[in-house]
C-alpha cells in the first residue's frame, strides 16, 4: 500500500523542518498516534490506536538531511513501513510538506483500510492539522538539525 499527500504551510522551511524533527510532539497532530519515544538520534518507538487496533513497533531514519528530508523503515513490531518526508522551500514563508508512505498490510484491518484508502485520507488529515499547529504556534517547539546518511551497502 503506498501513498503519497502533501499540503502548503504557511511558514519558512526552517521552521517546518524543526518541528517535524520532533518525533514525540506527533500525537499533537497525528490522530491514532498515542506516543512517540525518541531512543537516540535515529531510533524510535512508536505506540498506535487506529480502529481500535493497538500496534507497537519501532522505526530507524535512514537519512535526515536539514530543511530537506526525513526517511524512515520500521525494524521491529507489528508494523511494516518505510516513508520520506520532503520540504521543499516555496518563498521566504511558504513550505510544501510531501509525505510518501510504503506500509504492508499485516491483517484484515490493514488489507480492508488500503481498500478504501483510509491511509492517505487519514495521512491528509494529519497534514492538515500538522498546518494548524505550526502555523498557530510560528514558531517549532524544538529542533534536531544534524544529518544521517543512508548506510552503505
Amino acid at each position: 500500500m503506498t501513498t503519497e499527500e502533501s499540503i502548503v504551510v504557511d511558514v519558512p522551511v526552517r521552521t517546518v523542518y524543526n518541528q517535524w524533527t520532533q518525533f514525540e510532539d506527533f500525537p499533537r497532530f497525528m490522530s491514532g498516534v498515542e506516543r512517540v519515544v525518541q531512543v537516540d538520534d535515529t531510533h524510535n518507538h512508536w505506540v498506535t490506536n487506529i480502529g481500535g487496533v493497538r500496534r507497537e513497533f519501532d522505526t530507524r531514519i535512514t537519512e535526515q538531511r536539514p530543511d530537506e528530508r526525513i526517511a524512515w523503515t520500521t525494524e521491529e513490531g507489528e508494523v511494516r513501513q518505510a516513508g520520506v518526508v520532503t520540504f521543499h522551500r516555496l518563498d521566504e514563508t511558504h513550505t510544501k510538506v510531501l509525505v510518501q508512505l510504503d506500509m504492508e498490510p499485516e491483517g484484515v484491518a490493514e488489507a480492508a483500510a488500503e481498500k478504501l484508502d483510509l491511509v492517505g485520507k487519514q495521512t491528509s488529515a494529519d497534514l492538515r492539522k500538522f498546518k494548524a499547529f505550526i502555523e498557530a504556534r510560528g514558531t517549532e517547539t524544538g529542533a534536531w538539525r544534524e544529518e544521517v546518511d543512508r548506510p552503505q551497502p
